[in-house]
């Protein structure tokens, strides 16, 4: 009889202890996420700072200024969506960026400029932040997914319907491939 007692309390305090760690890597998923939420909306508070600033001195440049802004609305409106929704809408909004900076570096005067250098060190600052957030969430989700998949937690994760989280990050296979790049030497 004493035997039985001890393994009951034993398994209840398994499953105790085993559904607050669950617990924790919950709140720590959550936590990540919100982390990425947070550089995501500097990023587009920021956009229409540069937008200003690079139509002030290279007007001509409109068509690229027109995609980021396009850009940072459709990315807007997928706030509220999965992981892999919100990176398909948040990476042109990273490559406009990079094409403004890039159209920078053909205008001398725009880069002179003391407010496009300080917004380009911000946007710099927070695109390293994002990155960081992106790699901490994705390691969090790593082990949120191990921890609710491995035996014999995985008896508890149906009992409370814990579901695996999706990693922010590329799921089409074309993006993830290498660019081929011809050096115009034959073979």
């Amino acid at each position: 009889m004493n035997l039985v007692i001890i393994g009951g309390v034993v398994v209840v305090v398994w499953a105790v202890v085993m559904f607050n760690r669950l617990t924790r890597l919950r709140q720590l998923t959550d936590n990540a996420w919100a982390d990425i939420d947070v550089q995501l909306k500097r990023r587009h508070d920021l956009i229409p700072q540069v937008v200003a600033v690079v139509k002030g001195h290279a007007g001509y440049e409109r068509q690229t200024l027109e995609a980021l802004v396009a850009a940072r609305g459709r990315a807007l409106q997928a706030t509220g969506g999965s992981p892999s929704a919100r990176f398909q809408e948040e990476n042109p909004v990273e490559g406009s960026l990079r094409q403004i900076f890039a159209i920078a570096e053909a205008y001398p005067d725009l880069k002179a400029v003391a407010s496009f250098a300080a917004l380009q060190r911000t946007l710099t600052d927070v695109e390293d932040t994002l990155q960081n957030a992106r790699r901490y969430y994705n390691a969090v989700v790593r082990d949120w997914n191990t921890g609710i998949a491995q035996f014999p937690a995985n008896l508890l994760t149906t009992t409370f319907r814990f579901k695996p989280r999706e990693f922010f990050g590329i799921d089409d296979a074309a993006e993830r491939a290498v660019p081929r790049v011809d050096t115009g030497a034959s073979a």
